[in-house]
């Protein structure tokens, strides 16, 4: 049995009637750079995060890149985040001139531990980036306070939440809405994924939104006047209409992925084998099922000769890459984080997985195990 990582064809066979008559439509207008669709579309979306507004935006890097410099991050600054994420969420801070100061995570939630943060403060330090990891939100209650204190803008890097939640205060919040501004990826493997590139930010405050829209088009209001350096960071509309179309499944496809989860995790609970924590007050969209065992080289080889698609989130902690070494980081420096890119191992886990095909990737993980 062949069983992908990640296998879109069958979403899109669901939807295909309507994803080509949403193409047409685009199609039509003749617009597709911004316009009325990508509007829709940003609206849909802040309204779904619990935000007050979105601007869409060309990739989710781009969505990080842009929440910075609308923070007014520059040169020198110093931005705390986690050695344990994608490359662009410390790759956004070096592009504009700042500083990556990392904290590590939590080993359990993989996700920033907020009990280190303080301690990395300095008077240079410009912005807190907490990852929303593997689908679960960050622990929002105390790094939102450590901002507050400290004056620090919160941005969001919810590139793998959209959708994902957390009790604040006692109500549920949305991943992205929580901070100053909320960073997404609509890159096609997310579980809101787009025929290509896209990204959005979302924000509660009006004049970051306003900042974005300009940054997002060279910084340019009206058109050819510029009052800021910005970047060409545009949606385009077919994205947008492919987004609005999935948009409505959502929150439908977030469940199928929790079922598929819950059999994970009865079927490894006495294995060896550990399962994904979900934090208390924590609603995950799991948009990768990270399984965790010292034995995670070996399982993953058998997985991939016997048919079973797997991957390594992530090898090599940010602090460890090589066009980081000017930072001084060593080997050590962040334990958790260099444990989980030994250790850890995601798992087959899109919506329309049949049955038989979960058995058989537990299958062969417990045999690989052995």
């Amino acid at each position: 049995m062949q069983v992908p990582l990640l296998d879109l064809k069958p979403q899109f066979a669901k939807i295909r009637d309507e994803v080509k008559q949403a193409i047409d439509r685009v199609l039509e207008t003749q617009v597709f750079v911004l316009g009325p669709e990508v509007q829709k579309l940003e609206q849909e979306v802040s309204e779904y995060s619990g935000a007050k507004f979105g601007v869409g935006c060309a990739s989710g890097t781009d969505s990080i890149l842009l929440s910075l410099m609308a923070a007014g991050v520059s040169l020198g600054d110093e931005v705390i985040t986690t050695p344990y994420t994608f490359f662009s969420t410390a790759g956004s801070i070096s592009r504009v001139g700042a500083i990556p100061v990392f904290v590590d995570i939590d080993a359990e939630t993989y996700n920033i531990d907020p009990s280190l943060i303080e301690s990395r403060i300095t008077p240079r330090t410009k912005a807190l980036i907490p990852v929303h990891l593997f689908g679960q939100c960050a622990d929002m209650g105390p790094i939102l306070e450590i901002a507050d204190e400290h004056g620090l803008y919160v941005i969001e890097d919810a590139a793998q939440s959209i959708g994902s939640k957390t009790k604040l205060d006692g109500a549920w919040a949305a991943a992205g809405a929580m901070g100053h501004l909320g960073c997404f990826s609509f890159f096609p493997s997310k579980n809101l994924g787009a025929y290509g590139d896209g990204g959005m930010v979302v924000t509660n405050d009006e004049g970051l939104a306003e900042k974005v829209r300009m940054l997002r088009a060279h910084g340019s209001k009206p058109k050819y006047h510029h009052s800021l350096i910005g970047a060409n960071s545009r949606l385009d509309a077919i994205q947008a209409a492919v987004l609005r179309v999935k948009l409505k499944y959502l929150d439908g496809w977030s469940d199928a992925r929790r079922q598929n989860a819950g059999f994970y995790d009865e079927a490894f609970a006495e294995s060896g084998i550990e399962s994904p924590k979900v934090r208390d007050g924590n609603r995950s969209i799991y948009n990768q099922y990270v399984i965790r065992t010292e034995a995670r080289d070996r399982v993953m080889r058998y997985l991939k000769e016997h048919g079973v698609g797997c991957e390594v989130y992530y090898p090599v902690p940010l602090h460890l890459q090589k066009c980081y070494a000017f930072l001084g980081y060593n080997m050590g420096d962040f334990p958790e984080s260099e444990a989980a890119a030994r250790e850890t191992l995601a798992l087959p886990i899109y919506p329309e997985l049949a049955d038989e095909q979960l058995s058989y990737v537990v299958k062969c993980v417990l045999e690989g195990l052995k």
